[in-house]
């Protein structure tokens, strides 16, 4: 979540509380009692493991595939609860050697605790096939309360001679974050990381470049639950409207950035095998700012972006033993108009590739153990990179989630994970912008512990 524009004006408060509090209003003064109901799991009846591998978000298992798919509308019974829950994640980062300056503001050069995310979330049926997950989400790096991911849902089922299967229109602010394999850009692993620790200096404007800064549309289907295809577009959000949410301003979009999505899903002895692609092309124009730094959208020439991207999945599911691996490569093609001629890039176009590779194992829902590599390479461009953007490396974390099953405390109402990570680099570009030298990608060596909460 991006959330850098500062807004501390008392005005500008009570409206971020109005754009929080107005969703939830619209359904309470809208919905029947038989449709004002509990956050997802105590909508359903059933454990969070039911939808979670891990009994935990946010990787699905196919009964959590469905749930999505079909707007969140699935419940059982007649309670009356209010959508809401709660998630808080408290942290520590550690990096093998210290960062040349704080991270930011309030925050040390190494060693940091952190508040790194406190959210509440609107989420559960709407209506009979409406259904909605909204999160807003508060961060002690910034100290600012803004709207995170956000997905309205309308669904229905359907038959057609030999064939079923569902459709439905996803409203949502990030491109991908409607994706129901949960294996697109915005739900790759690490599922929760340091944001007091470098990261890769370059990535395609898919991976959460435009995320809570645009509103978009999408039409998908299921057919047969095997073919999935969704399409639409994204437009810009209003800069008055990103201040007063806290979301960062990435620039204006010309016209409506076209999204499209398509996977196949065949069944396995014991688990399943989905093979995906993704495209995405913004153009974007310049951010410039005024005296007072507020953000505005330049004239002139677009950045222009051209995203395509493939996915493979693939989960094993045998008593208390579940494996599940995924790949997601991304191509970039861009031809910076609008940089390029600003003084601000080296060249006219770039090309910028990410590879991600993730394996799981959990035991009974409990234990976990994930592997995983990243690599991004991209053209040199000394002004805009200072050379190579070139970042590869690895991640271990072992998990634990004593929560979330059938059986246990406080179920429905209580979760957690426990996550230790370790993250390594066999190349960081840019390390002499984050490190006190001599620098080299393995001072970006991460040791990250986290405790996530969500009731």
């Amino acid at each position: 979540m991006n959330m850098y524009l500062p807004s501390h004006a008392p005005g500008r408060r009570m409206r971020i509380l109005g754009w929080v509090a107005a969703p939830l209003l619209w359904m309470l003064l809208h919905a029947s009692p038989a449709s004002a109901v509990p956050a997802f799991a105590r909508q359903t009846h059933m454990p969070c493991a039911a939808c979670h591998v891990g009994a935990f978000g946010p990787e699905l298992t196919p009964f959590g595939r469905e749930f999505k798919l079909d707007g969140y509308t699935l419940s059982v019974g007649n309670d009356t609860k209010i959508p809401l829950s709660a998630m808080l994640v408290e942290s520590f980062t550690h990096t093998k050697k210290a960062q040349a300056a704080a991270p930011a503001s309030n925050f040390g050069t190494n060693n940091n605790t952190e508040l790194e995310q406190a959210s509440i979330f609107i989420a559960g049926r709407i209506s009979e096939h409406m259904g909605v997950f909204a999160q807003y989400t508060y961060s002690q790096n910034g100290g600012l309360f803004g709207w995170d991911n956000t997905d309205i849902r309308y669904a229905r089922k359907f038959n057609t001679g030999n064939h079923s299967g569902v459709w439905g229109i996803s409203v949502n602010n990030n491109p991908t974050v409607s994706d129901v394999f949960h294996s697109a850009p915005a739900w790759i692993f690490p599922y929760m990381a340091s944001d007091l620790a470098p990261g890769a200096p370059a990535a395609p404007i898919i991976e959460g470049g435009l995320g809570q800064a645009v509103i978009g549309a999408s039409a998908y289907t299921m057919l047969d639950g095997h073919l999935y295809l969704e399409a639409g577009g994204y437009k810009s959000l209003s800069v008055a409207f990103l201040n007063d949410v806290n979301a960062g301003y990435a620039g204006k979009l010309s016209g409506a950035a076209p999204y499209a999505r398509a996977a196949y899903t065949w069944n396995i002895p014991k688990g399943e095998f989905t093979l995906g692609g993704f495209l995405f092309n913004p153009k974007l124009s310049g951010v410039g700012t005024d005296a007072r730094g507020n953000p505005y959208p330049l004239s002139g020439p677009t950045d222009n972006y051209n995203d395509l991207g493939l996915s493979a999945d693939y989960m094993y599911s045998q008593g208390d033993h579940i494996i599940t691996a995924n790949a997601l490569y991304v191509h970039e093609k861009q031809t910076l108009n609008n940089t390029f001629a600003s003084g601000g890039s080296s060249n006219l176009r770039n090309t910028l590739d990410s590879f991600n590779l993730k394996g799981s194992y959990w035991y009974q829902n409990t234990y976990g153990l994930t592997l995983a590599s990243f690599a991004y390479n991209g053209s040199s461009d000394m002004l805009l990179y200072g050379g190579k953007p070139n970042t590869q490396g690895g991640i271990l974390e072992l998990d634990y989630n004593p929560f979330g099953k059938a059986n246990s405390w406080m179920e429905p109402y209580m979760n957690m994970r426990v996550g230790l990570q370790y993250t390594w680099y066999s190349k960081f570009s840019g390390v002499n912008g984050f490190f006190n030298p001599p620098a080299k990608a393995s001072d970006a060596n991460t040791t990250y512990l986290y405790v996530w909460f969500a009731l």
